[in-house]
């Protein structure tokens, strides 16, 4: 079996187990917001939930009151994300792959970021969607200065034998509705 074959069915048990969770209802922001209450005022990219992923947007209010907090933008296949001011409210429209996109606002670069995820593992590998923004992302951020990655998911999504390859991006913690995962 490939190492594409391994992600392949990993994403496919990930997203089954996802989607039982989401439909239970066991997504809530609680602990998220518990860690971000320690980094008020750092720049914060967050995500446009969609589908069945937990959702962020409680936390990234209580973060917005307190700084700047954003939103990725995809520009085009192969390249980074971008992030763009998102306040609560503020208008909204559709981006790459169906996420909504801040309509307007300034660009920032975050020094924290929310990671949606397909998978996890204990020791802080992710496996995403499959489209590399988030790895091409961090590697650019992590090499200007340090940046925290939160990788936000339904304890269900964890993976004890994740498909990793060397350019996947580590997470520094993990949030789940159960708690918070600390792989260092």
């Amino acid at each position: 079996m490939t190492l594409q074959d391994r992600k392949d069915a990993a994403r496919k048990a990930a997203f089954a187990a996802r989607k039982t969770a989401h439909e239970a209802g066991f997504g809530h922001a609680g602990h998220l917001s518990s860690v971000l209450a320690g980094y008020r005022g750092v720049p914060l990219a967050g995500y446009a939930q969609m589908r069945t992923e937990i959702d962020p947007t409680p936390a990234m209010e209580e973060a917005a009151a307190h700084g700047p907090v954003c939103l990725p933008v995809i520009e085009a296949a192969g390249q980074p994300l971008k992030f763009r001011t998102w306040t609560p409210g503020c208008a909204m429209t559709p981006g790459a792959f169906g996420a909504h996109i801040p309509a307007t606002g300034d660009w920032v670069i975050p020094e924290i970021l929310i990671v949606p995820l397909v998978a996890f593992s204990r020791a802080g590998g992710r496996l995403g969607y499959g489209g590399g923004f988030y790895d091409r992302t961090l590697e650019g951020l992590r090499a200007l200065k340090p940046t925290l990655a939160i990788g936000f998911a339904y304890a269900a999504q964890e993976l004890p034998d994740l498909p990793l390859e060397p350019t996947d991006q580590p997470l520094d913690l993990i949030v789940t509705e159960e708690g918070v995962i600390d792989p260092r």
